[in-house]
């Protein structure tokens, strides 16, 4: 049991969560009508939220649909700078504190 747990404080869950995060936005289907949502503010009905269409922006912007991208969600571009900036900062520090080339 000491093992696992040993095993398992080693695992860097948040670069996991940004990376699976990326590929989820990467294989979003931006034209589908209806799509999964964690948004409370959706699931209580409201039509506006500041953070909806974000994730369909970002893979618009992926596309290179840039036009499409800018006028579902203008913060794709700075959303995938701030995700990609943090993945790179884990794995630099994963590497320094786990001594990976």
């Amino acid at each position: 049991m000491k093992e696992i747990r040993h095993w398992l404080t080693r695992i860097p869950l948040e670069l996991i969560f940004w990376i699976a995060s990326i590929i989820a936005i990467l294989t979003i289907n931006p034209d589908a009508g209806h799509h999964f949502s964690l948004c409370p503010l959706d699931s209580l009905g409201f039509d506006w939220c500041p953070g909806c269409g974000l994730g369909r922006s970002m893979n618009l912007l992926a596309r290179g649909d840039f036009q499409a991208s800018w006028s579902m969600h203008p913060l794709a571009m700075l959303a995938f700078g701030v995700i990609f900036h943090r993945i790179w900062t884990l794995i630099k520090n994963l590497k320094t504190t786990h001594y990976y080339g």
